[in-house]
This record gives structure tokens, C-alpha cells and sequence, in this order.
């Protein structure tokens, strides 16, 4: 294959998209991405607040909440293997094969959380279940955004695709209300009702996102990047392979970018619920605040990943990525210490604006940047080892690093600033190394430089 063929993007005007695989490759993407990070957002709350005491018990309190992230913790230790397993599949056999097998995947092994034995019914049975079913849920959720982000981008037009790249990530605000919004009402209840059977409702609620997102994904095409690929012999056979020989700059380009939005999101959205909700925490033992918050935090973030994702139409990927790491840069160390003064008011603010204009300011141009980031033949691949690589050192243990922390310094604030600082100054620093992607022909085989 030559480096460039003709395909409906090809264009520069951008103007030759078919409208009903673009309305269809947003549905499909948004619904994933609703399942994805409603599955996250009601494991990291049942995390903060309720695995810890069902399933670790003998542990005691701050040690139950830690093994309990733990956990969370591994559901993200798996995604790279499931970006790696599933992007082989996505770049070998097209895009739409693995955004159903990672759906089912990821949402039957929610599903089967909500039908666990507790320690009080089986002893450690129950943990190791979890544990178990944590990474399957993480091998699943390896690959989906990833698919999420390269279906759409190689279907919308170039020069809006960092505002339709973004719109399925609005799936992601719709699974926090959904997961946060359940957990804040769940928080009303009596805590032994909460803790007997009403904790297992929202996992197995799960089950009508999971049968809505497979009915739209069997009903989508292929992509015309890979249709592209496929009618000029040009699929490669050993996608990691060709990652490894020609991308790997790239590669930790993505990581880098990801540590400042995938963390703090992660942090605003796990460790602050803990950290305010603990037993040494401003708001020791509530249940209901930090959910509420999320549930505020999500409804302006859903708005402000489009606005960015536009932004970088008009301004470029990079200054707006850069900018928006800055922001949360600047914020961490006022932020969590008015977290410390005990308003409710100024906890949901800073919630509100951690995530909503903090986390999606650099959220927002991602969604098309890393697709842009790599050539057609291995681009799946790419965007799944960026994402997923930084999700293990960026997300998945930040809570359970925090906690330890926590634990370790008398429960001091600057844990979760220092923390929010030191990843939204590594994107920061990143963005002087990435290449400005805005516009780029996704039928291209090499990679941006």
C-alpha cells in the first residue's frame, strides 16, 4: 500500500461522510462509553465506601478501604493486556468485531460482581471472586474507549473531528450520572439495608446498558479507514510488532498526555470521596456528598468535553491540551485545601471544576489526538497501549496509593494536591513533545511527527 489512498476522508473539506455510519458510530461509541464508566464510577464508589467492609472486614477499617482500592487497582492493571489482545484483533480483523466482544466482556463481569458471596457469607471466596472478576472487567474496558475513540475518528469528517470524537465521550458523563446519581440515592438508605443486599442493585442494573450497546454495535459498518485497508491488501498481520518497530515515541507521547486527565480524574472522582468521607475526614462516615458532587461534577462535564473537543478544532490539539493541563496544575493546591474548611458547597466546586473543566479540557482534544497520533495499519493498537499503559500508572492505583498515603501522613490534604500537581505537570510537559494532529488524513500509514 502506498502511503495515501482515496477514501471519504480523504477530502480536505471533510464534506464526503456518510451521515448514517456517523450517527450510528456515535451511538454505538456513546452507549460503550456509558457502560464503560458507569461500571467505573459505581466500582470506585463502591470502593471509597462499601467494598471494603463487605468483602476485607478482618483488615480493619483504613486496611478494608485499601485492599478494597486494591482491587480497583487491578481492573486497571489488566487493561493493557486487553488493549494489547483486543487492539491485535481491532487493527487485524476491523474495528467493529472487538467493540462487541469488549462490551459483553466488561459488562457480564459486572454483572456477576452484583450476585458475589460477601466475607460474612463465604470468608475470602468473595474477595477472590472480585479480584477475578475485576480483571476480566479490565481486559474488557482495555480496548473499549480505545475502539470508542478510533471508530469515530476514522468516520467524522476532518475538519469537525475533535468535536464528534468527543461526543461519544459525553457516554462518559451519562455513566457517572447514572453510577453517582445511584449511589447518592442509595446513600439514603439504612446501612444495613445498603450493606445487605441494595449495594448489588446498580451491578446487576448493568445488564440493559450491556443489551442496548450490543443490539446498536451488530448494526454498525466497518470503518472506511479499514475498508480501505482491506481493499488494498494492507492490513498487517503483527500490529504489535509494527508498534514496537516504528511508534513507540508516540506511545509514550500518549502516556505522558494521559497522566494529568486520566489521574485526576481519578483522584476528583475516587480518592476525594474517600479522602473527605473517611474516618479522619472532614466529612467522616457520609456517604451522600461525595456521590452528589459527582453527580454535579458529571452534568457540567458533559457540556465541557464537546466545548473543548470543538476548541481544538479551531485552536489546534496541542495549545488547548497544554492549557487545560496547566489549569488543573494550577488549581491542585487550592482546591484540596478548600476541601479541608468543611462546606459542602465548596466541596461540590471544586469537584465540579476538577473534573468539568479540569480533567475535560485535556479529555476533550484527546479523543481525536491520539487516534491522530498513529498510522491506519496499527492505530487501534496505539491508542490502546497509550490509554491503557497510563491508566495503570496514572488511574488505577491512585486511590489506593492515595489512601496509603493518607494513612501514613495523619490524613494531610497535600496527599491528593501534590498528587494532582505532580500528573497535570507530566501532561504539561508532554504537550511540547507531541505534534500538532488537527486535520491529519487517518488513511495515512505512518504516524504523526
Amino acid at each position: 500500500m502506498t502511503t495515501r489512498t482515496k477514501s471519504p476522508q480523504a477530502d480536505a473539506d471533510g464534506a464526503v461522510v456518510d451521515p448514517e455510519q456517523l450517527r450510528r458510530a456515535t451511538l454505538a461509541s456513546s452507549v460503550g462509553s456509558a457502560l464503560e464508566y458507569y461500571d467505573f464510577y459505581i466500582y470506585g464508589l463502591a470502593s471509597a465506601l462499601i467494598f471494603g467492609p463487605l468483602f476485607f472486614s478482618p483488615l480493619g477499617e483504613s486496611g478494608a478501604v485499601i485492599a478494597s482500592f486494591a482491587t480497583y487497582g487491578v481492573g486497571f492493571a489488566a487493561r493493557p493486556f486487553g488493549g494489547i489482545v483486543f487492539g491485535y484483533i481491532g487493527d487485524r480483523f476491523g474495528r467493529k468485531m472487538v467493540l462487541i466482544l469488549t462490551i459483553g466482556l466488561m459488562g457480564m463481569a459486572s454483572f456477576a460482581i452484583g450476585l458475589l458471596p460477601t466475607f460474612e457469607q463465604a470468608g475470602m471466596l468473595g474477595a477472590v471472586l472480585l479480584v477475578a472478576l475485576r480483571i476480566l472487567q479490565g481486559l474488557g474496558a482495555g480496548a473499549e474507549q480505545a475502539g470508542a475513540t478510533t471508530l469515530i475518528s476514522e468516520v467524522a469528517p476532518r475538519r469537525r473531528r475533535g468535536f464528534f470524537a468527543s461526543l461519544p465521550f459525553v457516554g462518559i458523563q451519562l455513566g457517572t450520572l447514572l453510577g453517582a446519581g445511584t449511589f447518592a440515592l442509595m446513600a439514603l438508605a439504612d446501612k444495613d439495608v445498603l450493606q445487605g443486599w441494595l449495594w448489588r442493585v446498580p451491578f446487576l442494573a448493568s445488564v440493559i446498558l450491556i443489551v442496548i450497546a450490543v443490539f446498536i454495535r451488530l448494526r454498525l459498518k466497518e470503518t472506511p479507514v479499514f475498508q480501505e485497508l482491506e481493499k488494498h491488501k494492507a492490513v498487517v498481520k503483527n500490529p504489535v510488532g509494527q508498534i514496537w518497530k516504528h511508534s513507540k515515541k508516540n506511545v509514550l507521547i500518549g502516556i505522558g498526555l494521559r497522566m494529568g486527565e486520566n489521574g485526576n480524574s481519578s483522584i476528583y472522582s475516587a480518592l476525594l470521596v474517600s479522602f473527605i468521607s473517611l474516618p479522619a475526614g472532614v466529612f467522616a462516615g457520609d456517604k451522600f456528598i461525595g456521590p452528589t458532587g459527582l453527580l454535579i461534577a458529571a452534568g457540567f462535564a458533559a457540556v465541557m468535553v464537546v466545548t473543548f473537543g470543538a476548541l481544538s478544532d479551531r485552536f489546534g490539539r496541542v495549545p488547548v491540551y497544554r492549557y487545560g493541563a496547566l489549569f488543573q496544575a494550577i488549581i491542585a493546591l487550592p482546591a484540596f485545601y478548600l476541601v479541608t474548611l468543611g462546606n459542602v458547597t465548596l466541596v461540590w466546586v471544586v469537584m465540579a471544576v476538577g473534573i468539568s473543566l479540569g480533567v475535560q479540557s485535556m479529555l476533550g482534544p484527546q479523543c481525536a489526538l491520539l487516534p491522530e497520533l498513529f498510522g491506519a495499519q496499527h492505530r487501534f493498537t496505539g491508542v490502546a497501549l497509550s490509554r491503557e499503559l497510563s491508566a495503570v500508572l496514572a488511574g488505577g492505583f491512585a486511590p489506593m496509593i492515595g489512601v496509603a498515603l493518607l494513612a501514613a501522613t495523619g490524613h494531610s490534604w497535600l496527599v491528593p494536591a501534590i498528587y494532582s500537581l505532580v500528573l497535570a505537570l507530566i501532561s504539561f510537559g508532554t504537550t511540547f513533545f507531541t505534534p500538532e494532529t488537527n486535520g491529519r488524513d487517518l488513511v495515512l500509514v505512518e504516524d504523526a511527527s
